[in-house]
């Protein structure tokens, strides 16, 4: 699988709002797109006025989204497919598959600082999924399942800090957490009102429907 090697905050001083790719970071000053850092994009032409056509302004939300859930272009358009063929709102099932990624789903428990933390932490088998070992961040969770860290696997120092983690970022309703036992259940679908990052899904759909 493609990997993204350079600065991720370039990402976001990319996108020109806080996509949150590095955990606690950018919660402080130290974040590439706080008010007393550079306010424009990176590269030489960054500072330059652009006037986006409306093609560019569907593009840059796809790809603000996809850069916050980490997810690459095949996948990502794989989801959009999904959704499309899902009854509802195209762009509600999109942002919801998302959602239910497992890896995003550790994140939104707190067991992680970063989608990408937490989808490394999946990938070494630190979490079970209704008592099973999993290793496939791209999974999607459903209503009932139970996610938890096994005894062995406690005491790591990123899982130990999850309900501060909660705490600083809130967990969302559909799922609920208990922290002091390292367990996460999935109490329902997430709903597009669960979502409360920027997002103009239906520019999305606009994209992918020309």
């Amino acid at each position: 699988m493609a990997k993204y090697n350079n600065a991720k905050c370039r990402l976001c001083r990319r996108e020109g709002t806080k996509l949150f790719l590095k955990g606690d970071r950018c919660y402080s000053e130290k974040c590439a797109v706080s008010e007393n850092r550079r306010p424009y994009a990176p590269g030489q032409h960054g500072r330059a006025r652009k006037k986006l056509s409306d093609y560019a302004t569907q593009l840059r939300e796809k790809q603000k989204v996809r850069r916050v859930y980490g997810v690459l272009e095949k996948q990502f358009h794989e989801y959009y497919v999904r959704a499309e063929m899902a009854k509802g709102v195209t762009g509600a099932n999109l942002l919801a598959f998302l959602e239910r990624r497992l890896d995003n789903v550790v994140y939104r428990l707190g067991f992680a600082n970063s989608r990408s933390q937490a989808r490394q932490l999946v990938r070494h088998g630190i979490f079970t999924l209704n008592g099973h070992k999993v290793t496939i961040p791209s999974l999607l969770v459903k209503v009932g399942d139970s996610v938890e860290v096994p005894e062995k696997s406690r005491s790591i120092a990123i899982l130990a800090d999850a309900e501060q983690a909660v705490a600083r970022r809130g967990c969302p309703a559909w799922l609920e957490v208990d922290a002091s036992n390292f367990k996460g259940l999935i109490k329902a679908l997430p709903q597009r009102d669960d979502i409360q990052f920027p997002i103009s899904e239906h520019l999305i759909v606009e994209l992918y429907s020309k």
